[in-house]
């Protein structure tokens, strides 16, 4: 992928929580992330301390803020109908494919 990320980290991100290709601290920034997104999900004192763990204070902000951002990007994008800037396309392709397969 040009911004880095091996593809086969990017198949296995909806296993994260077990998959080798990520780090603990990886592990613990997905979780976190995908506690605040989630509407069914709570950001628990255990996902704070897991995050905590591997980020310091200001990090933790920080991380909260990327994904803040991001969603309220999304969300923006959605309600203009604003087409995706290639990221979506991409792993449209690769379903696409793998399905294909």
């Amino acid at each position: 992928m040009k911004n880095g990320i091996p593809e086969s980290k990017l198949t296995a991100l909806s296993a994260y929580e077990k998959s080798p290709e990520f780090s603990e601290r990886e592990r613990a920034a997905l979780g976190f992330a995908t506690a605040i997104v989630r509407d069914d999900l709570e950001v628990t004192d255990a996902c704070w301390a897991r995050v905590r763990e591997h980020f310091s204070e200001p990090e933790t902000v920080e991380l909260a803020f990327a994904v803040g951002f991001q969603t309220f990007a999304s969300q923006f994008a959605k309600a203009f109908q604003l087409a995706p800037q290639g990221f979506s396309a991409a792993i449209s392709r690769r379903g696409a494919s793998a399905t294909a397969r």
